[in-house]
């Protein structure tokens, strides 16, 4: 492996403990570039988007790291400040803590040839982009709800508990919100927009809620019946499974339904930053966002590509919900502030001891 690639894991062993080794996709036409990527997005869903990006980059070889979004965050901070470079591109379901890279110096503007056509909601200062359009929504155990509909909304969720104790009890699941960053922020989201929210967390808590670091640890409760229903999971991550498991369903919440987009930095300190650019601008191009919309279900943020997409994609499966968009802004900054975070952790914890 190259200096470039071997850097990452280099520092992590200096500046932390082991981490997870990283995926090496070699370039199809030989030696050629690095590129070093830093991501929220499961190997096996990133895969076809470095694939596809190969196709085009022949001579390009890519190293993965798969990462929680707080440990991209410190990484970026931490081999930054280090002085040793880090990733050529960070892609992360954190828009808060990606949103901090930008604002903080981390991250570097760049501009692409769909820049000037991207919504001003998903572009902060062409630092930090939003590539994706991604609801919070209801995972569940179909075998589980054979003889009713699940819930389709917060409150049906709180009825269900209340009406089928034994089969709630224990078989709820949710983010550790404490510890996974994009669950925090759904709490966060949910608390300015559901006065209510604190009723469906007491609920959650009185039915002996289980909390995980990642949505795969969820599903695969999920999946073979351990959990019930899963709260505000990542929608793309439950698409996926449904299509591989007939056991397990998604509700897009009929209340409201939460919006969070993954964001892509091109880091200060990258090493290859033209690099980086280039497989930003390729997630930009129609190319790129219909990759994620059709094939990983994620939901294009590119109007051009939003109105062409199929049901096979996201955005039609959106319609006539009451849709909450989270902008990229400076405004994720304040779901960062400590004292803000420790208050709202002291209130979930309250709310799930029925406090």
């Amino acid at each position: 492996m190259r200096l470039h690639a071997l850097l990452p894991a280099l520092v992590a062993l200096c500046l932390g403990p082991a981490m997870a080794q990283p995926t090496l996709f070699p370039a199809p036409a030989g030696d050629g570039r690095q590129l070093v990527i830093y991501s929220s997005l499961d190997d096996n869903l990133a895969q076809p988007v470095i694939a596809a990006f190969q196709a085009s980059h022949p001579d390009v070889a890519v190293t993965y790291e798969n990462l929680l979004t707080g440990e991209l965050h410190d990484r970026i901070v931490a081999e930054t400040r280090a002085g040793q470079g880090t990733a050529d591109f960070a892609f992360s379901s954190a828009m808060d803590l990606q949103v901090k890279l930008a604002n903080d110096g981390f991250a570097r503007p760049v501009v692409t040839p769909d820049t000037p056509d991207w919504p001003d909601w998903a572009n902060w200062r062409d630092t930090a982009y939003a590539l994706t359009f991604e609801p919070a929504v209801f995972a569940y155990h179909k075998p589980s709800f054979a003889g009713h509909a699940p819930p389709a909304t917060r409150a049906d969720l709180i009825r269900w508990m209340a009406e089928h104790p034994d089969q709630a009890r224990g078989r709820i699941g949710t983010y550790d919100v404490a510890r996974s960053g994009v669950g925090y922020l759904f709490l966060a989201r949910d608390q300015e927009l559901y006065p209510g929210i604190w009723s469906v967390v007491a609920a959650m808590g009185r039915a002996g809620v289980q909390q995980y670091l990642t949505t795969s640890d969820l599903l695969e409760r999920i999946a073979d019946g351990r959990l019930a229903v899963g709260y505000n999971l990542l929608g793309s991550y439950v698409a996926e499974w449904t299509r591989r498991d007939p056991d397990v369903g998604m509700i897009l919440p009929q209340d409201f339904t939460v919006v969070v987009s993954r964001v892509a930095v091109v880091p200060t300190a990258a090493r290859d930053p033209e690099l980086g650019a280039q497989f930003l601008a390729y997630l930009m191009s129609p190319q790129g966002q219909s990759l994620l919309s059709r094939t990983l279900r994620l939901s294009a943020v590119s109007l051009e590509v939003a109105g062409q997409e199929t049901p096979a994609g996201g955005m039609q499966d959106l319609a006539g919900l009451r849709l909450k968009p989270v902008p990229v802004s400076p405004g994720l900054l304040a779901y960062l502030d400590q004292a803000t975070r420790v208050r709202l952790l002291a209130r979930w914890n309250k709310a799930l001891a029925g406090e």
